[in-house]
């Protein structure tokens, strides 16, 4: 589930002569530290590496697993995020989690995470808390003492945590703003009757104290479980959903060779498991379809009209709407993402969109005026709409309902609305209502 990023052999090694050396050869003989970064909301896969990776450092030899902690919260049940804090609770080797690096944040269930952690530290600038209802771990509810009221609604940062004794380990004012100084951090703690020892120390030539950490074992989500992991996000699930359905309306009415509605259904596709994993709103859904939807009627005639400001209010409404929020976490994208798609959409489908299609299906050797009454053929059935033939050049069409036409029949243009041509065939076309009523 987890590819082994990278393994570091203590940190770098500086220029030093006899005794420095040998703290450094030292630290190479102790046993190693894991650290497991654990990034964006925690969704199944996640879930899944942080209770494969307790299970792994449990039996290659570590000595206590680290867990990089930057989390908005999580879109797992509160059931399956239970099982996670039992595996940290349970685990036979210290696990220390810290909330770093600086304006890393631990938001909803995950920052409960930190109450059955062994040894919990934080970064300068990272804030842990909006924890919602405590969950219950071994029959016993988590709990973080006094600040259980505050972060359930609130946040604190590091000396705020410090202070209301939220923290299992305190240092000095500066908190761990590195990994390096979490492994300072653990030597010597004694943590499930084990002393852990992750710095060797030793008189370099001047008679001044030189430390070496322990070998660290960095882990990450393999590509493909970071690729799923990275499309569950409300941003990316937006985008991608958005990109898909823009794609798919551009192919259908340009009648391209299919990249587009390729890349399209590919994006859908990723946007549509990304909003699996999410807590959705069926109201807020509903208005992004139904925007492109109201896109689509406008696109088919190359002009921006009424329908292109209806499905611009539907997607401002189920862009806004479409993600619910978990245990009083936001789960809305940000003013960024946002407006960035709303943009995007609006320039797509003002602009962009019309301009393509107009192109696609004009010539600028034909004018429009002169096709009235121009005989041409079909292109595959036109029934009400398809494509046809006239001049050479092929043009987006519409016939009576009445009347369709099969593929190579001859038609007549008989009027032009945008860039779509009014056709009738030859022979047996519907007469006009207003046309038969004055006649009469």
């Amino acid at each position: 589930m987890c590819g082994l990023a990278l393994v570091i052999a203590g940190p770098a090694l500086s220029l030093m002569s006899g005794h420095g050396a040998s703290a450094a050869d030292n630290a190479t003989t102790l046993a190693p530290v894991d650290v497991v970064e654990v990034s964006g909301l925690i969704d199944s896969i996640v879930a899944d590496s942080i209770e494969h990776a307790i299970e792994r450092s449990q039996s290659n030899g570590a000595q206590a697993v680290i867990f990089q902690l930057n989390s908005k919260g999580a879109v797992v049940d509160r059931d399956r995020m239970t099982e996670v804090l039992t595996a940290i609770s349970n685990s036979k080797i210290p696990v220390a989690i810290w909330v770093g690096p600086s304006g890393s944040r631990a938001y909803g269930l995950p920052a409960q995470m930190l109450a059955v952690a062994d040894v919990t530290a934080m970064a300068p600038g990272a804030r842990i808390g909006r924890t919602g209802t405590m969950l219950t771990v071994n029959s016993q509810q988590v709990t973080f003492g006094a600040a259980d009221e505050t972060l359930q609604a609130g946040s604190l940062g590091f000396l705020d945590a410090r202070e209301q004794k939220v923290l299992k380990f305190s240092t000095d004012d500066r908190g761990v703003p590195v990994l390096r100084n979490m492994l300072y951090a653990l030597d010597g703690l004694n943590v499930r009757s084990v002393t852990l020892d992750t710095v060797s120390d030793a008189l370099d030539a001047k008679g001044q104290v030189t430390r070496e950490a322990t070998t660290v074992r960095f882990f990450k989500l393999g590509l493909v479980p970071r690729l799923l992991h990275t499309v569950a996000s409300p941003p990316s699930a937006l985008l991608l959903v958005t990109i898909g359905l823009a794609l798919l309306v551009f192919e259908f009415f340009t009648a391209g060779i299919g990249i587009a509605a390729f890349v399209g259904a590919i994006c859908l596709i990723l946007g549509c498991m990304g909003i699996g994993a999410l807590s959705m709103s069926g109201i807020g859904l509903a208005f992004l379809l139904a925007a492109f939807v109201a896109f689509a009627v406008d696109v088919q005639v190359g002009v921006p009209r009424f329908w292109t400001g209806v499905g611009l209010v539907s997607y401002v409404i189920g862009a806004f709407t479409m993600f619910r929020n978990v245990d009083g976490v936001t789960m809305r994208p940000g003013w960024l993402s946002l407006s960035v798609c709303i943009i995007s959409v609006a320039l797509s489908f003002i602009v962009g969109m019309p301009s393509m299609v107009r192109t696609r299906f004009a010539t600028p050797t034909i004018g429009r005026e002169n096709l009235l009454g121009t005989i041409g053929v079909a292109v595959g059935n036109v029934n009400p709409e398809g494509i046809v033939l006239v001049d050479g050049a092929k043009w987006h069409a519409r016939t009576n309902r009445a009347t369709p036409l099969t593929d190579n029949a001859p038609m007549r243009v008989v009027a032009i609305d945008g860039v779509t041509l009014e056709v009738e065939p030859l022979e047996g076309a519907a007469k006009d209502y207003r046309e038969a009523r004055s006649k009469s």
